[in-house]
């Protein structure tokens, strides 16, 4: 019997396009995050702080799990009682340099102007490694597709890295920052990981710097001239943010934003806005409260007034700490919810189906760097 040989049928078949890229949808509702922060805000006064660890969990689900792509959102893991474990643990490590630094300060007056030196250089260096470590835990609690991100590396060497550049960005008056941008956003994505793709990224100084140089070269101008400042700092936030976007690598797949130069010129004018009024509400506050408190025969007067007057003074710390409470808000709406809309409505992921058949990597990180980042206050969502 003879063997069949099937040959082709008709014209070979062309290479199928690639597909288009993929939008990002962010689907929450701003006046539901809103009355969530108030309302978080509000315990944050009454327990003097401390909820705001459950707060910061509370808006990481509410933007992550609002951020679909391809249809499917993230979800954000975390839980806030392993970011106040964190904050004591870094406290116990940050109170007795705290409290050798004002021991010094008390005991050798002649030496604090020295030791002051050694103590900032501390701080920098534990601040750098709570961006990073505090990444790292953001990452570890971030699931998509069921899916977990997670990241390896090492705190410590990003943070003498940072402190090299730093000492560069110094020496140059700022001309280096686009370099060390990117050199220390690169560590940190290289060490990046969604299951088994690893990330990368592809921006460099060069570019960056030719995005932004003229508003490097002017800000001696905004710093003198308010009404420019705000203008000039958003802009260099939309440049920053599109830079950072693009230049991102997860495995096959990329990033790229059209975020327009333009984009949070609102935001930042709203909170200036609102800052204004607030402190004007504050002020008219005061006011009264010292008109309230003469009429009842409180005997106000010299500029020393409120610290003689316990009254005065109690309504004065109620009014700041309602001002501080409504600034909070402002800020969180506009800053974080706002800004994340904004940067999303812009945002494009390419090459999506690489991640298709992604297998789980990593383990959890724990949350040390978050502790630290709100010791030192560094900012991060």
């Amino acid at each position: 019997m003879n063997d069949l040989q099937w040959g082709p049928i008709g014209p070979p078949q062309p290479v199928p396009p690639p597909l288009p890229p993929t939008r990002v949808d962010f689907t929450g509702n701003r006046s539901e995050f809103r009355k969530m922060v108030t309302k978080g805000a509000m315990l944050e006064l009454v327990t003097f702080g401390f909820y705001r660890f459950w707060l910061v969990t509370d808006i990481r689900r509410h933007l992550w799990s609002n951020s679909a792509i391809d249809g499917d959102a993230a979800e954000y893991t975390g839980r806030a009682k392993e970011l106040l474990i964190g904050f004591l643990v870094a406290l116990a490590i940050l109170v007795p340099i705290y409290l050798a630094y004002f021991l010094i300060g008390i005991e050798f007056e002649r030496w604090q102007g020295f030791a002051s030196t050694p103590l900032f250089i501390s701080f920098y260096a534990f601040g750098q490694f709570a961006i990073f470590r505090a990444r790292r835990y953001r990452l570890t609690r971030t699931v998509w597709r069921g899916v977990r991100f997670w990241m390896d590396g090492s705190g410590w060497a990003y943070s003498f890295r940072a402190m090299l550049w730093g000492l560069l960005v110094l020496l140059t008056l700022g001309l280096a920052l686009p370099w060390r941008d990117a050199s220390l956003e690169r560590y940190k994505m290289q060490h990046t990981h969604y299951g088994d793709l690893r990330g990368d990224f592809v921006g460099d100084g060069w570019q960056f710097f030719k995005r932004a140089w003229w508003l490097w070269l002017l800000s001696p101008v905004a710093l003198v001239i308010f009404p420019l400042a705000p203008f000039f700092y958003a802009e260099f936030r939309a440049r920053e943010w599109r830079w950072w976007l693009d230049g991102i690598r997860i495995g096959g797949v990329s990033l790229s934003s059209e975020l327009p130069h333009d984009a949070f010129y609102g935001l930042y004018w709203k909170m200036i806005g609102w800052w204004t009024l607030l402190s004007v509400v504050f002020g008219l506050y005061l006011a009264g409260a010292a008109g309230l408190v003469a009429a009842a025969g409180g005997g106000l007067s010299g500029p020393d007034a409120i610290a003689r007057s316990i009254p005065l003074l109690a309504l004065t710390v109620i009014g700041y700490l309602g001002l501080a409470l409504a600034l909070n808000v402002v800020m969180r709406v506009y800053l974080q919810h706002d800004l994340w809309v904004k940067v999303l409505e812009t945002l494009e992921v390419h090459d999506i189906g690489a991640a298709a058949d992604v297998q789980a990597r990593g383990e959890l990180a724990n949350a040390l760097g978050e502790g630290f980042a709100d010791g030192l206050d560094v900012a991060g969502f």
